[in-house]
């Protein structure tokens, strides 16, 4: 089964000048490798979508990191998911920690924009994990729980396929701090154990589960190998365009 191969760009290339630079990077990267078994997500900041369309790289899928519940109105400063569809986008990142914690996103947020995601024809990847407190007072399997299930509220099971749910621990986010593959493995049960609860069994299967959180080509392994992750959503190395598909290579 193929593998999922996300980039999280967040809030970096700061021109278009950067943006050429690092399309032109990831060319020459894919160049000559064979990845069949991964699909390549990449999800620029808003503004670069309309260059990375025009940069055409090879084997890439473009994704976005947020958007708006909303079609189209007075939303100052927001993003629809048809402006995102009208501008290749595939896949959209969403209930990401850091959306959460300085945006103060809730879980009521985050479902309506999963619900909107999938209306649109967008991929949802949810993000669902654990701080360092929630984890050393044994809230792990609570708040997972808790995002999991509000996030997925009146989302229909035939709808599951569309679905990408990253398991990305908090307090491993930024840091050196890396989850042993027995604990990414437990998290990996319990959302399926929630998405059977939701779905059934039968589409549960369906929904992609992958891990996010100092992803490197050190650590996918340990964090999506060995557990039998679906695949990664990757933060700081995919500025690094060789870290990506070094990643994506190991994973093929």
């Amino acid at each position: 089964m193929y593998k999922l191969i996300i980039g999280n760009l967040k809030m970096n290339l700061r021109s278009s000048v950067e943006q050429e630079q690092y399309s032109s990077l990831f060319k020459k990267e894919l160049t000559g490798k064979k990845i069949n078994n991964c699909e390549l997500i990449l999800c620029p900041p808003a503004i670069h979508l309309p260059g990375f369309q025009k940069a055409k790289i090879k084997k890439i899928i473009l994704g976005a990191q947020n958007m708006f519940w909303e079609e189209k109105g007075s939303y100052t400063g927001e993003i629809s998911p048809s402006m995102l569809k009208n501008f290749g986008c595939a896949y959209v990142i969403l209930g990401h920690s850091e959306r959460r914690r300085y945006f103060c996103e809730r879980d009521e947020e985050v479902n309506l924009k999963v619900i909107s995601a999938l209306k649109n024809g967008l991929k949802p990847v949810l993000c669902v994990g654990e701080s360092k407190s929630e984890k050393e007072n044994n809230q792990t399997l609570s708040i997972i729980t808790r995002q999991v299930k509000s996030a997925l509220e009146k989302v229909s099971r035939t709808k599951a396929e569309n679905l990408v749910i990253a398991y990305e621990p908090i307090w491993s986010v930024g840091t050196d701090e890396i989850p042993k593959s027995n604990e990414v493995m437990e998290a990996r049960v319990l959302i399926f154990k929630i998405l059977t609860g939701i779905f059934g069994s039968k589409y549960a299967q369906k929904v992609k589960i992958i891990y996010g959180g100092s992803v490197s080509t050190s650590t996918v392994k340990q964090v999506c190998l060995e557990p039998g992750m679906d695949g990664v959503l990757i933060g700081r190395e995919s500025l690094t365009p060789h870290e990506f598909v070094k990643i994506a290579s190991l994973l093929n």
